[in-house]
């Protein structure tokens, strides 16, 4: 019998966002995600509302990507928030965000990935998930939520 032998990564990267920190942080939560990212339709098994607080559930994707989450920890007042992700079919990991004034009205999001592999697949994603595409990933989300603020935070 062959033993799997899971593969793990932690990839950080911190972008600077064009709004103060009680603007922003609001917007890496589930449905202040929806603000932003094209597709993301988190649904809420725990609370149904959606409220964001530490212990709720919820699931994104479909088929081998179902990812099911829960926000572990969460200080509103720090402006940091982690969550636990599961895709069963192939990886488990933990979402951080943290969030930091850098004076101006400004914001250093800090974004932090680690994942476990629980399958071969699993091991692929990882392959794959390399810190120059994790750091284009998180780039990104700096235009996108800038965009964002830019367009609807007056």
């Amino acid at each position: 019998m062959n033993q799997f032998a899971a593969k793990h990564v932690r990839r950080s990267h911190a972008i600077v966002l064009n709004g103060p920190p009680e603007v922003v942080f609001p917007l890496f939560t589930p449905v202040g995600e929806k603000l932003w990212v094209e597709g993301w339709n988190p649904g809420f098994l725990h609370p149904t509302s959606g409220a964001t607080q530490e212990g709720m559930v919820f699931v994104t994707g479909h088929n081998e990507e179902t990812t099911y989450w829960s926000l572990v920890k969460l200080d509103a007042n720090g402006y940091v928030a982690r969550y636990a992700r599961v895709t069963p079919a192939s990886r488990f990991g933990f979402v951080e965000v943290a969030c930091e004034a850098t004076g101006n009205g400004h914001t250093r999001a800090t974004v932090t990935y680690t994942y476990t592999a629980l399958t071969e697949s699993g091991n692929r994603f990882i392959d794959e998930f390399t810190a120059e595409s994790y750091g284009q990933m998180i780039d990104s989300w700096q235009q996108k939520v800038n965009s964002y603020l830019r367009i609807n935070i007056k």
